[in-house]
């Protein structure tokens, strides 16, 4: 096992979400990825376009709730089903702490490629569909165009591959720069890079937008951008 921050230790090729993880996932993760918590505003600020009264919202892969949280918080005014999917035990329970004061958010343990998707105006997938086997990941997007109403929103962030191999070798390299700059040691950054081997599998701004393009998205356009992290809207 080998420390990538946090007091996080994982082994080659074996990153996992469990165990212990939740308990200092919230930090890890805002410290790893540039403007995690600046994305989570953005997602809230456009939930405004798709909430309405009677509305049900999805977050797919909600970790520990922190997002669902706050959209639920910034409707609370309003009869909105909110509804959390995710697979680890160990997050759902801590994203059924932090959201337990807002009685319209249920969270619910499912496997998302199982998980039967009831209609919904707005459904978040925050840095969740870059863990999913790329040979799946188009029947997710099916699953998430088909469970959407007409003019309901896909919310999709993710970490993105560069278009050529120049370009990925200047914002891998950016990268490691900001991590350093977040105080991750150079040894937590190659052990955090080992452990994400074959799990964490990034497509490129084309390879994303043809998912959702596939599935029967016409109106795709980026919303968030900074150098391997893209945030895209979709709408039906």
């Amino acid at each position: 096992m080998s420390e990538v921050g946090d007091t996080i230790s994982v082994a080659n090729a074996r990153w996992s979400f469990g165990g212990s993880v939740p308990e200092t996932f919230d930090n890890h993760v805002g410290r790893s990825v540039p403007q995690y918590r600046q994305g989570h505003e953005i997602v809230v600020a456009l939930s405004d376009f798709f909430i309405r009264p009677g509305s049900r919202v999805y977050e797919l892969g909600c970790s520990t709730g922190e997002l669902t949280r706050k959209i639920a918080e910034a409707n609370s005014d309003r009869h909105v089903s909110f509804i959390g999917l995710e697979i680890e035990p160990a997050m759902v329970e801590a994203a059924k702490r932090k959201t337990s004061n807002f009685p319209r958010v249920e969270i619910r343990e499912a496997d998302i490629l199982n998980a039967e998707l009831e209609p919904a105006d707005l459904i978040v997938a925050y840095y969740t569909v870059q863990f999913i086997q790329p040979a799946v990941r188009q029947l997710l997007f099916n699953k998430i165009y088909n469970s959407l109403n007409w003019g309901g929103g896909f919310l999709l962030f993710e970490k993105v591959r560069a278009p050529d191999a120049r370009f990925q070798d200047m914002m891998s390299s950016l990268y490691v720069d900001f991590k350093l700059q977040q105080g991750f040691t150079e040894q937590e950054i190659v052990n955090k890079s080992r452990s994400l081997k074959g799990i964490l599998e990034p497509f490129s701004t084309q390879g994303n937008i043809d998912l959702m393009q596939r599935a029967g998205f016409v109106d795709i356009m980026t919303v968030f951008k900074h150098l391997c992290f893209e945030g895209f809207l979709a709408i039906k």
